[in-house]
């Protein structure tokens, strides 16, 4: 095959190459130059895509014998993930910039422009593994039809798994990815291969923290960005507690950074429970109230057509239009553990998928478009704010992923009741 390496210039991408080398497929790296700003340099661990990274992906391609390339994609990058994680922010959402790199930029524009140019498949540096089996599924007469599937699944190195960053893609684009490392049990065997071959960044220390804000500073970026706005911090009956410079800047479950002059009346901490960007307050409250154990999120992709059939769902038909409740497509519950953060536990839940509005006596997060609905059926979670990643796995298997629309606070639940 024809492959695209995508080359950051850290030591994950650079083996991922070198693998896909190994593997006998016809290379070529990639790098992809992110920042409007061309002088900008690495701050340690922080950042990436930077000139010295672009160097050091030049350097590893230039040992593994590949021809070596820059893209310029600064100008997308800036009007999909910088623009979608500021306007997110601004709505009172916590956005996961590294979900929408992926899917805007790695797994969109560097895939698209890789198949224009005759690429079957883009390679890299991801920890998570790829499970090609055949299923089962019903075909358009209603007789079973055999098909072969690829699967997302865990890596077995836990502590870099990215599974969770990497749901979003959708079954398309994961039929044309390659993620070489997805065998590996430790960063430190990836170090290890990466020495072996010869590749300079085999200790180049691995980029941390959001890398549009390479000083690690979000809300000093939020502010430069969106300005100062002065407003309330406010408790759950309204009384005023203090004053912030942005409700932007604060997020769900958030408990540093409030700057209260007193404390609660019971002595507990108080935490972010709502930001409320029409009113610009920040509601806080005691930590209990961050529990929540139902969860709706939209603009759903799924990665698992067997898993969603089994439980009776049927896609919607090209060009239909949902119509109230009479045109709700929904699956039945199915059993499955869902995760809201990058490296978060995930927790047992029953999950369904949802096309239009369903007459449940709630209104749904969305009147029309892929809907998922989460009941939490063992633990709890706390924190989940708009805006999150959630994502649905069976097992290491990844089912589907959907952005928090709404989440329902167990306490609140539970009292209303009574």
């Amino acid at each position: 095959m024809r492959v695209l390496a995508a080359m950051s210039g850290g030591v994950d991408s650079a083996v991922a190459a070198a693998l896909a080398v190994e593997a006998g497929h016809e290379v070529v790296g990639v790098h992809m130059a992110l920042s409007r700003n061309r002088e900008q340099f690495r701050a340690g661990s922080r950042g990436c895509c930077s000139i010295e990274d672009a160097g050091d992906a030049r350097r590893a391609a230039d040992v593994l014998g590949i021809p070596y390339y820059v893209w310029d994609l600064s100008e997308r990058f800036e009007d999909t993930v910088v623009a979608d994680f500021l306007s997110e922010y601004e709505a009172g959402r916590t956005p996961n910039p590294c979900v929408r790199c992926n899917e805007h930029i790695k797994f969109e524009a560097l895939l698209d422009k890789a198949t224009a140019l005759g690429f079957d498949a883009v390679a890299t540096g991801h920890y998570a593994q790829v499970v090609t089996r055949e299923v089962t599924v019903p075909g358009p007469d209603g007789e079973a039809v055999t098909r072969t599937v690829r699967e997302l699944h865990r890596s077995p190195n836990d502590a870099k798994d990215q599974s969770y960053v990497l749901a979003v893609m959708g079954q398309e684009r994961l039929a044309r990815s390659i993620f070489p490392l997805g065998g590996f049990a430790s960063k430190d065997e990836v170090r290890a291969e990466a020495e072996r071959r010869g590749l300079s960044v085999s200790n180049k220390p691995d980029s941390y923290d959001i890398c549009f804000v390479s000083d690690g500073d979000t809300q000093g970026f939020l502010k430069a960005r969106l300005g100062a706005r002065t407003g309330e911090i406010v408790d759950t009956e309204g009384e005023v507690l203090g004053e912030h410079e942005g409700a932007y800047a604060f997020t769900v479950g958030q408990r540093k950074g409030l700057s209260l002059g007193r404390p609660a009346a019971d002595g507990k901490p108080r935490y972010v429970l709502e930001v409320e960007p029409v009113s610009n307050r920040v509601v806080v409250g005691p930590a209990e109230l961050l529990t929540v154990d139902r969860i709706e999120g939209d603009r759903s992709v799924w990665l698992a057509d067997d898993v969603l059939a089994a439980a009776g769902w049927e896609p919607a038909q090209a060009g239909a239009e949902p119509d109230g409740a009479a045109s709700a497509q929904v699956s039945g519950w199915f059993e499955a553990s869902v995760q809201v953060r990058a490296h978060g536990a995930p927790v047992p839940a029953r999950v369904r998928a949802v096309v239009g509005q369903v007459d449940d006596g709630e209104a749904p997060a969305a009147a029309d478009g892929a809907r998922t609905e989460v009941e939490l059926t063992g633990e709890t979670l706390r924190g989940v704010a708009a805006g999150q990643s959630l994502v649905v796995y069976q097992g290491t298997r990844v089912i589907g992923q959907s952005t928090v629309q709404r989440a329902y606070r167990a306490q609140r639940a539970a009292s209303a009741a009574r």
